[in-house]
């Protein structure tokens, strides 16, 4: 079998085990990869299938590539673009505010929209941030109570606002 038949017929072994174990696709691993099949086929030795003596090198070349200072290199390199891209604008348009009011306003008519002892359980835990234990005493009723009318509460504020979600 000549080299070319060689690489044809194991290239997307290769190129699978690359990319398994790299997450990425790299054809300069797979070029090294076929480079020592080639700088290394008289040492290969018939214990197992050739097929698998080539995987073996596809893999250590690729936790070799993972370990290597230029994988670490690029990875922790930022660019400016990023860099950019990650300062957020913090001035609010009147856009953004609008839709942020109209949300607001939404979701604040939806909670008042529910049972009132819905609305009780949804203020005490969600708004003011009282504890189970703590809403349960103030409405003097168990603490699955509460549970159970928060869960319902909720369930219910999530088909109500669905398109918000």
């Amino acid at each position: 079998m000549d080299f070319k038949e060689l690489v044809k017929n194991n290239q997307n072994n290769v190129r699978n085990i690359i990319r398994l174990i790299t997450k990425e696709t790299n054809e300069d691993l797979e070029q090294e990869v076929f480079v020592k099949v080639w700088k290394n086929a008289d040492k290969y030795k018939e214990q197992g299938t050739f097929k698998s003596w080539i995987n073996t090198i596809a893999k250590n070349v690729s936790k070799d590539y993972l370990k290597s200072a230029y994988k670490k290199n690029i990875e922790t390199s930022v660019s400016d673009d990023d860099i950019l891209n990650s300062i957020k604008d913090k001035k609010t348009t009147p856009e953004l505010k609008l839709i942020s009011n109209d949300r607001q306003k939404r979701i604040t008519g939806a909670i008042n929209s529910l049972k009132p002892k819905f609305k009780e359980v949804i203020m005490l835990c969600e708004i003011y941030g009282y504890t189970y234990e703590d809403a349960a005493f103030k409405l003097k009723c168990p603490v699955g109570t509460i549970k159970s009318r928060l869960y319902n509460a909720k369930k219910e504020l999530a088909q109500n606002l669905q398109d918000l979600l």
